[in-house]
């Protein structure tokens, strides 16, 4: 088997992440994406990942047999040969302290990506893109009638 010296061209699925004299290990950005959400959703006060179009389409892609569910919405990586930066849009539930939950999924997010793919991550970006009102889960009507 030759080693080749050439870079690959375009969009790279999978990183080296370690290349010794017994083999080369690569890891795919999706794998950092997943990662990073399963890590996000492990705080407590974050209610979901992703703006409103994400949402309901990881909603639908739960409901097709066999599309699996990806845990990437609201998730974007960029992933080098040894470094990552992640962007993470999250919704909060409501009454959480919004810069301390912040902080919190950054910490959570480095710590776990780093761990699991040896990768440094050099930034974690969050957007707050909304509030989840406890409210929202409620099966009531909107409406009531006033008289029967």
């Amino acid at each position: 088997m030759s080693q080749s010296t050439a870079k690959p061209e375009g969009n790279v699925p999978a990183r080296l992440a370690d290349d010794t004299s017994q083999g080369r290990t690569t890891i795919a950005s999706s794998v950092v994406q997943k990662v990073a959400g399963i890590a996000a959703r492990e705080i407590s006060g974050v209610h979901a990942l992703g703006g409103g179009v994400s949402r309901a389409f990881g909603a639908l892609r739960e409901r097709i047999p066999g599309a699996g569910v990806a845990n990437t919405a609201g998730v974007a990586v960029e992933v080098g040969e040894k470094q990552a930066a992640i962007d993470l849009d999250i919704v909060v539930e409501y009454g959480a302290g919004i810069v301390d939950l912040a902080r919190a999924v950054r910490r959570n997010v480095v710590t776990a990506v780093e761990r699991i793919t040896g990768l440094e991550v050099i930034e974690v970006n969050i957007a707050v893109n909304d509030i989840h009102l406890p409210e929202d889960d409620d099966d009531r009507p909107t409406a009531q009638n006033r008289v029967e």
